[in-house]
């Protein structure tokens, strides 16, 4: 955990200044979360960065607790929520494996598993934390099915830069490999889906056993 947060304390601001890539598919995947929470609903986001997601659905639930590693991403989360007057968010620092037990109703995961170098862990400590028949949603990076630019510059280009820690850790999934682990984890999933264009992001809905 300690050498992740140095990473991800270091590049905060950048991180919290640079515009949303896809800010469609990021819309359409909020309104994914939308459609599956309820105003009773407790939620728990692990690896919130800068705590945009959690601040943008924090009005459709009851609580949202979401956590990060980093805590200069955290203070810009409590801050955005401090502007938007929101008290149903709880920013904390911590992995998923320290996580609050909860059980929630909803977790989510969102650009997270792959940067985790023991996914299966993680996913077992999810699954603890989510209520039976609970909902898990996960947006993960998965390689491409092609040698593009994208496959090309994560076996050249991101050894080179975690070599000089300008970049994470990064698991090389495919979709086969991120969906194995998390039906291992006590998941039925219900819904996928890749993101558009050339987007290798991979959102999996699933649910806990009841």
């Amino acid at each position: 955990m300690y050498k992740s947060a140095k990473f991800w304390d270091r590049i905060a601001d950048k991180y919290a200044a640079t515009p949303i890539r896809n800010p469609d598919a990021y819309e359409a995947t909020l309104d994914q979360v939308r459609a599956l929470v309820a105003p009773t609903d407790t939620v728990l986001e692990l690896g919130c960065g800068t705590g945009s997601t959690a601040v943008a659905l924090a009005p459709d639930v009851s609580q949202i607790i979401a956590t990060d590693v980093s805590g200069a991403m955290l203070e810009k989360g409590r801050q955005k929520a401090h502007d938007q007057g929101l008290s149903n968010v709880q920013f904390i620092q911590t992995d998923a494996a320290d996580a609050p037990q909860g059980p929630f109703d909803v977790v989510l995961a969102f650009n997270l598993l792959h940067l985790l170098e023991d996914m299966d862990g993680a996913l077992s400590d999810i699954a603890a934390r989510t209520k039976p028949g609970g909902v898990f949603v996960s947006k993960s990076f998965c390689m491409p099915d092609r040698r593009n630019m994208i496959w090309w510059f994560i076996q050249l280009g991101l050894p080179v830069m975690q070599a000089i820690g300008k970049a994470p850790y990064f698991a090389k999934l495919s979709t086969a490999e991120l969906d194995a682990a998390i039906t291992r984890a006590g998941f039925t999933i219900v819904e996928t889906q890749m993101a558009p264009g050339k987007d290798p992001r991979r959102t999996v809905i699933a649910r806990r056993a009841d």
